[in-house]
């Protein structure tokens, strides 16, 4: 008897294409498309930074020779992408003698239980997407467990930007506030424009910004007072900025609780630039090696005397920031 799964249905290249297409139930950053994936073939990328020089030109008598043009600077930087595997056991008895969910008399399928196994895997893959694209907003890229993968501040020789909205004061001038962190992040997008400012906040930021008597009266009369009727919390535009609650968290491997973004915190970063990207690299299988990566592969195998599968996922992404100095944390105390 052959293998249940030795069927086109659960090869290598269905497998993979069945946990791409299963549909993403996570992600805010995923949504706004802000770092777009890009398969690379090597397991290693390498950013060139250059720094344009604008000068003033002096004016001189003609037939004077010209001030000799000067060169920006180049510097390469190599920067490793992450292996994320993740498991799982497909086993006979977890289907023997099992109604389907929702079907008062069909039995569960093998099938069944891949399908539900495949979604699973993929809701964790991409979660661990999500929270690596955050880290790259905030300019530390971390690890399932809390540890640091890439300090993009420290690869890129920047300092952090932090602005404190004193939000608990009454009287502050939340929008001369804004209006410095925008100058901010102009100044430094090189040669590149922004659509718009976006700030990705905690619930106790987002609270005390439109609960601040500054923002508030405009967050009242927000288009004839749609706030009052409307959920804002997904997009309220004040000093130039459009700012948004973000509230996602997910599980460690220790059982704690992560919260993406710190409570009292936030994060603004501009949209519309080329500064953001996700790099995809390749899976580590024979048939993958030096071809583009893809966001997710998947496998199975059988286990000795056919009891079951061993079913493998990985991800092999890279989302990253290559100009951390347009990030800026935002607090409110």
């Amino acid at each position: 008897m052959g293998s249940l799964f030795a069927t086109d249905a659960f090869n290598f290249a269905a497998l993979t294409t069945a946990i791409n297409i299963l549909p993403n139930r996570y992600g805010l950053i995923q949504k706004m498309n802000l770092m777009p994936g890009r398969g690379v073939p090597t397991t290693k990328v390498k950013i060139e930074e250059y720094h344009g020089l604008l000068k003033l030109l002096p004016t001189t008598p003609k037939g004077s020779p010209g001030l000799l043009a000067a060169r920006g600077k180049r510097k390469v930087r190599e920067f490793t992408i992450p292996h994320i595997p993740y498991d799982d056991v497909v086993l006979p008895e977890e289907a023997q003698d099992n109604r389907s969910f929702g079907y008062g008399n069909k039995l569960t399928s093998t099938a069944d239980l891949l399908a539900q196994y495949l979604q699973a895997m993929r809701d964790n893959h991409s979660i661990t997407l999500e929270h690596l694209r955050m880290g790259a907003l905030k300019g530390e890229i971390l690890d399932a467990d809390g540890s640091t993968i890439y300090d993009l501040f420290t690869e890129f020789n920047i300092t952090a930007k932090i602005i404190n909205f004193e939000l608990s004061n009454a009287t502050t001038d939340v929008k001369a506030i804004c209006l410095e962190l925008k100058r901010h992040i102009e100044d430094n997008l090189s040669n590149q424009i922004a659509d718009s400012i976006t700030c990705l906040v905690s619930p106790e930021f987002y609270d005390a910004l439109t609960g601040h008597p500054v923002v508030k009266s405009a967050y009242d009369r927000w288009q004839n007072g749609e706030a009052h009727r409307a959920d804002m919390r997904d997009g309220f535009p004040f000093g130039g900025i459009l700012w948004r609650e973000y509230r996602a968290k997910a599980d460690t491997p220790e059982g704690a609780t992560r919260r993406f973004i710190a409570a009292n915190e936030g994060h603004a970063f501009p949209t519309g630039t080329s500064y953001f990207e996700t790099y995809f690299g390749p899976g580590d299988f024979s048939d993958t090696v030096n071809q583009p990566g893809i966001e997710i592969y998947a496998r199975i195998e059988d286990r000795k005397f056919r009891r079951g599968a061993d079913l493998h996922t990985q991800s092999n992404p890279l989302p990253i920031c290559v100009r951390p100095s347009i990030l800026v944390k935002v607090t409110k105390s």
